[in-house]
């Protein structure tokens, strides 16, 4: 298979952004930029993410045992792409928070799930993170739009009133 095909395949699918962040056992504390993020069961409550093997802080995310997942906001563009670059300090002009169980946070985010490693697994050229929810942080500015990324740029979602809900069958027989 064409790997720059099967990549702008993928693109077709639009997602949201998050900065998944932690510290280290030595204090450094480490961030990076995604939209490989996915829920993976309500009970336990699991989420999980993947990391290109050569990225440049792929054994450090191996040895972290929590951190946390900063969905952003359609206005943290920015930040998205601060904590993108693969060095330099990514933490630069951020108030940086703590969460109940010590994993750093970022400000403003419209929600965090704050992890515990759970399980780690091999994804071929990515490693995959599953990470079990120990505490939620939603904040005032949840009900803004989400940061979403489609075809290799950032996109916005349409207001509220021009969005649809699915049929209540619907809802049922996919589990929504």
């Amino acid at each position: 298979m064409d790997a720059r095909k099967f990549r702008n395949a993928l693109g077709k699918f639009p997602t949201g952004v998050v900065v998944v962040t932690a510290r280290m056992p030595s204090g450094e504390l480490i961030g990076m930029t995604m939209s490989s993020f996915n829920s993976v069961s309500l009970d336990p409550p699991l989420i999980l993410f993947s990391i290109h093997r050569n990225a440049h802080s792929f054994a450090a995310w191996q040895s972290v045992s929590r951190y946390a997942v900063n969905v952003l906001n359609e206005d943290q563009e920015q930040v998205s792409n601060q904590f993108a670059r693969p060095n330099g300090n990514k933490w630069e002009g951020l108030t940086i928070l703590t969460g109940k169980y010590g994993a750093p946070m970022l400000p403003n985010a419209g929600v965090v799930f704050e992890c515990e490693n759970y399980a780690q697994y091999d994804g071929g050229d990515h490693g995959i993170f599953v990470g079990r929810v120990e505490a939620l942080h939603e904040h005032a500015f949840t009900y803004q739009r989400p940061l979403v990324f489609f075809e290799g740029r950032y996109r916005q979602l349409a207001g509220a009133a021009t969005a649809h809900t699915p049929p209540p069958e619907a809802e049922l027989l996919h589990g929504w």
